[in-house]
Order: structure tokens, then C-alpha cells, then sequence
């Protein structure tokens, strides 16, 4: 079974799974966390793909690009951000497993799960520009400073060359050590928020040295009774052009959140 993706028959141990890893990012290294705590506070909601096994969002200018996992059902859109018109869509050829996507200058990055592959696309088309590879596996993808920002599971950012794709530094968190960091966004306050797989939290994490700058409750967004075993994981988040809002869903999720983020 693929670690993100969840079946029916394991809900009662991934509860527990959850339950751990929730507590793990509330306590990171085991002591008293004095990590400042926030909520998303909902501003909008927008109608969202049930078919979208959401891994990456990212919004530039008026395109909103997706790209979605599960093998043999994967793909990348664009669609226009206003309308939710689809401009462009590519499917992945199975096995193959999308995660984390993101533009960086003139390509558009997307990365698979388990395959180590990275898909350099073009933004306005879609299709596939070139390839590289990388070791390990790929979840989130985001883009500050000139520099891709890379997660891969564990609680350590990975930076690449935006043009090469190759290994230009890391930074590992200095608390919440255990938490495995999923969807990335490179917000303009210059912070990356990271999805907290598999809880409902968002971390805001300064790039530089790793720090947890707060920790952002979203488990007020799609109603627990609404969920299943596909559609109980948030997954997805991107820096609304010219706002402090937010673009929040999830997997398989009916709806996406405009949401800014407030005190707990």
C-alpha cells in the first residue's frame, strides 16, 4: 500500500498514525512546545475535483496548476483561477505516481512519489520539456529566491537549481523534528508553509535556518463527517497573487478554502 495513499481496510492504524504524528509535530523534540499557534479562518470556498488525488498547488498570476498522485490516475492541469476553465492537462502514464509541482522561471517542475523522477514542463502547455532524477522519494515543491524548495517526507527542506534540478543545500527543522513535511508553499512573506502529513496542521517555516515560526490549525475546513478513507487527508496549499489569503484542499476533497491564516 502507498504510504499516501490511504485504503479502507487500514483506517483504524492510520487513525493511530495520525494521532501520533499530530502529537509529535504539537511536541516536536518532546518537550513543551511554545510554538505560536494559528487557525484558518475562511474567507471563500471554491467547487473542487472529487477525482483530484490532490499532491501540489501553485498559482501564478491567473493560473492555478494541480498536480494529483495515485498510479495509472495521475495528471497535471492548469486551469484559469477565476473561472476554474481548464487551459491545459497531462495525464502521467502509469506506474507512474505526481507529487509536488511548481514554476520556476520559464519550466514548470513536477515531481513523482516513489519514481525519481522530476518532469520539466512547459507552464502554458503542459508537455514534457525534459526529465531528470533525483534519490529519494518527491512530495512537495515550491519556488523563493531563485531556488526550488523540496520536501521528501522527513522534517529536512532540500534546495535545487531551478535550471538543473541538482542538490544546492538543505535545512533540517529545529523542532518538530518528526514531522513529514508534504505540499510546500513559498509564501512572499518569505516563509514555506508545509502540509504536516498526515494531520490537519500547516507549518510556517523559515527557510534559512529551519525554524517553526508558527503552526496553523486547518482542521476546521472539511468536516470530519464529510471525509473517508480517500478523502481525509489536507493536502494542497498556495499564496493567493497580491493577498495573506491562502489556497487550501485535499485529496479527492469536494471544496478548496480561500482562507487567511489568524490567531488561534
Amino acid at each position: 500500500m502507498e504510504r499516501k495513499h490511504r485504503a479502507p481496510v487500514a483506517t483504524v492504524p492510520l487513525i493511530l498514525t495520525a494521532a501520533l504524528a499530530l502529537a509529535s509535530t504539537a511536541a516536536g523534540c518532546g518537550g513543551t512546545d511554545s510554538t505560536p499557534r494559528l487557525r484558518a479562518e475562511v474567507i471563500a470556498t471554491r467547487p473542487h475535483d472529487t477525482n483530484a488525488f490532490t499532491e501540489g498547488l501553485e498559482i501564478d498570476g491567473n493560473t492555478l496548476y494541480e498536480s494529483t498522485g495515485l498510479s495509472g490516475q495521475s495528471f497535471v492541469r492548469a486551469t484559469a483561477l477565476d473561472t476554474g476553465t481548464e487551459l491545459a492537462r497531462v495525464d502521467l502514464p502509469a506506474p507512474l505516481f505526481g507529487e509536488g509541482i511548481t514554476r520556476a522561471g520559464n519550466v514548470l517542475w513536477q515531481l513523482t512519489y516513489k519514481d525519481g523522477i522530476a518532469f520539466a514542463r512547459d507552464p502554458r502547455t503542459l508537455a514534457e520539456i525534459r526529465r531528470t532524477t533525483y534519490q529519494g522519494e518527491g512530495w512537495g515543491l515550491c519556488t523563493r529566491d531563485n531556488r526550488v524548495v523540496m520536501s521528501n517526507g522527513s522534517s529536512t527542506l532540500t534546495f535545487r537549481d531551478p535550471g538543473t534540478f541538482a542538490v544546492t543545500g538543505t535545512v533540517a527543522l529545529t523542532s518538530h523534528k518528526n514531522t513529514q513535511l508534504n505540499g510546500l508553499d513559498c509564501a512572499p512573506d518569505g516563509s514555506v508553509y508545509a502540509n504536516a502529513w498526515p494531520t490537519d496542521d500547516i507549518l510556517k517555516i523559515d527557510p534559512r535556518t529551519g525554524d517553526v515560526r508558527a503552526v496553523i490549525d486547518a482542521s476546521g475546513l472539511l468536516p470530519k463527517s464529510a471525509r473517508t478513507p480517500d478523502t481525509d487527508v489536507l493536502n494542497g496549499i498556495a499564496s493567493l497573487p497580491g493577498t495573506d489569503h491562502f489556497l487550501l484542499t485535499g485529496k479527492k476533497w469536494p471544496t478548496s478554502y480561500e482562507v487567511r491564516f489568524v490567531p488561534a
